[in-house]
């Protein structure tokens, strides 16, 4: 049976990920930053809920610790969209680096924590929710939320180089414009809709194909 680690499952793509997950028959571990935040989540079978903020490296290093089985899929999902405003106008600097800490360094300190559980494995994967607007254009608009995936992007193109010899394969992708709280009402699908594409995806996913960039229906990106 697999288990899938999801960070990030209190609501939107996560919990849809999970609930999606769960559906075909895989144990999924969820990541919240409080107890309260899994919702009725804790009451299904085969969801195991793991508090704890993926910028903190003690908090991550103690739930790795405590984890004893394997885990074959790896989500990196756990993500804020940030201060808005072009590079001239943003004066949230505070703000800024708390993007880029949770978007771009949160993935990587949660992979690095949970490598050996990947290893484990033996065939471990680990997929990146980064987005379409990491693409190196010249859109000005929520830099915060941008610099954030292109840095995510480089991230996962590394770590897809460096993990190659271990076997775990590694994916960016774009989760596509979805109704949540950070894609707003008018989006073009359902979490729904992108949770079960990413599932695909991650089982899917094999070492000859790491170090790409998929949209959320499986399409390989070009450019990122």
């Amino acid at each position: 049976m697999t288990t899938i680690l999801i960070t990030g499952v209190s609501r939107g793509i996560g919990r849809a990920m999970a609930l999606e997950a769960l559906s075909r028959g895989h144990k999924v571990i969820g990541t919240a930053r409080s107890d309260d935040d899994f919702g009725d989540l804790k009451d299904r079978d085969g969801f195991t809920p793991l508090v704890l903020d993926v910028t903190s490296r003690d908090a991550l290093a103690k739930a790795a610790g405590a984890l004893s089985q394997p885990v074959d899929i790896l989500i990196n999902n756990a993500g804020i969209k940030g201060p808005s405003g072009s590079p001239l106008s943003v004066d949230d600097m505070d703000g800024f680096m708390q993007t880029l800490q949770v978007n771009a360094l949160g993935p990587l300190m949660v992979t690095q924590a949970f490598l050996p559980a990947l290893k484990k494995s033996g065939a471990g994967k680990v997929l990146i929710v980064s987005s379409q607007m990491g693409d190196l254009n010249a859109d000005t608009g929520n830099i915060a939320y941008r610099t954030s995936k292109t840095a995510v992007n480089k991230i996962g193109r590394a770590l897809a180089t460096e993990l190659r010899d271990d076997g775990i394969a590694v994916a960016n992708l774009h989760p596509g414009w979805v109704r949540t709280d950070m894609g707003g009402s008018s989006a073009d699908i359902t979490p729904e809709e992108s949770a079960k594409g990413i599932i695909d995806l991650a089982e899917g996913l094999t070492i000859d194909k790491t170090g790409r960039f998929w949209n959320w229906d499986g399409s390989e990106r070009e450019s990122w």
